[in-house]
């Protein structure tokens, strides 16, 4: 069972499209570009990063993503935003581009879905969003009209403005990105994960795989005061200090999410794939697509042992499912693990995925 499940997600596109990240890697690791951030202001990202923390790849997004400051003072990227230290908190900025078979598609869950993502990246950084800028091109007046329909849908559900952007219906093709900035108190970031920790997945279970795409709705037509009391549970946990490791779940699944936290954090981990949260009955997608699966409220997280329970429970308050689904080790190895069987899916060491590793661990 597990040599074929990872075949596929080894060869999923969502997975692979994070390898379009070792582009950008290669020109700002350590060669001036964000290197040259780390005295700059304090500044502790600036991204570049496409496919790291959004959709890459078929029916996805792209996107920016930021880093925190390395132990050797440069900037270390791979976050899902940019983290600014800006008085006793930071600034968030994080960006996503739709991929245009998605937009060609689904033009209206497309836009929907920037402003979505967007907001997602904001508080798996343990922050809340402040506002949405926009930049979209189209053939026509008319093809822009669903793309508009679908931010401003989002926007009014999630209560994050539109304050500015782009807008063009004289192009000879149709495209779409958004910027967001946001705020944190204190951060969860993807370079904190440690051995020991525990994986905790929470996921929003009430909704509907896509027809085309592989994307979890279970956002549009929610009741918007719980889609932001659902998201209010990330920067809450990292008030608290209950968690300070994590992503939210992208394009490349859990599996992929893994991952890009893993090669950030410089560490390894066992993923228990039977006890990844995931809808059951006639809507059940099989275990590799819901695990390569992009959903609507996704969350990885890397927790402390002894904060574990605080954590299930916040998530389960809010009627999210979540569970422990596996630990993190010092190998920089996943495995995946079913039914007492065991599978190494990626070495880190042998094998990177987007470049961006700690420099001790390359």
């Amino acid at each position: 069972m597990l040599a074929d499940l990872a075949a596929e997600l080894r060869g999923a596109l969502g997975l692979l499209a994070k390898r379009d990240v070792q582009i950008p890697a290669r020109y700002l690791a350590g060669k001036g570009g964000a290197g040259g951030l780390s005295g700059a202001g304090g500044l502790s990202g600036a991204g570049g990063m496409s496919g790291a923390g959004g959709m890459s790849g078929a029916g996805g997004l792209s996107s920016t993503g930021g880093a925190e400051r390395a132990a050797d003072g440069r900037v270390a990227l791979g976050d899902d935003c940019a983290a600014i230290p800006d008085g006793d908190g930071y600034l968030l900025l994080a960006a996503e581009g739709i991929w245009p078979a998605f937009l060609e598609g689904d033009p209206r869950f497309a836009g929907y879905s920037a402003i979505m993502v967007n907001i997602s990246d904001i508080h798996a950084m343990g922050g809340r969003p402040i506002a949405v800028v926009d930049v979209v091109w189209g053939t026509s007046a008319g093809a822009l009209e669903p793309v508009w329909e679908g931010m401003v849908a989002a926007s009014r559900a999630y209560g994050v403005p539109i304050v500015g952007g782009h807008t063009s219906a004289r192009s000879p093709y149709n495209a779409l990105a958004v910027a967001i900035a946001g705020r944190a108190r204190r951060l969860i970031t993807s370079f904190a994960a440690r051995p020991g920790d525990v994986l905790v997945a929470a996921i929003d279970l009430r909704g509907t795989m896509h027809a085309e795409h592989p994307f979890w709705n279970a956002s549009t037509g929610a009741d918007p005061a719980r889609l932001r009391g659902d998201l209010e549970v990330l920067p809450a946990l990292a008030e608290a200090g209950l968690c300070d490791a994590g992503k939210d779940i992208s394009m490349g699944g859990v599996a992929g999410t893994l991952l890009m936290l893993l090669e950030t954090s410089g560490v390894g981990a066992v993923l228990d794939v039977e006890a990844v949260p995931r809808p059951s009955g006639a809507r059940a997608p099989s275990l590799a697509r819901w695990l390569l699966a992009f959903p609507s409220y996704g969350f990885l997280l890397s927790v402390r042992p002894e904060a574990a329970g605080d954590v299930l429970a916040a998530f389960a308050r809010r009627g999210i499912a979540s569970a422990a689904v596996g630990s993190v080790d010092g190998s920089r190895r996943l495995a995946l693990e079913a039914g007492g069987e065991r599978l190494t899916l990626w070495d880190l060491a042998a094998e990177p995925l987007t470049g961006f590793a700690p420099s001790g661990a390359r």
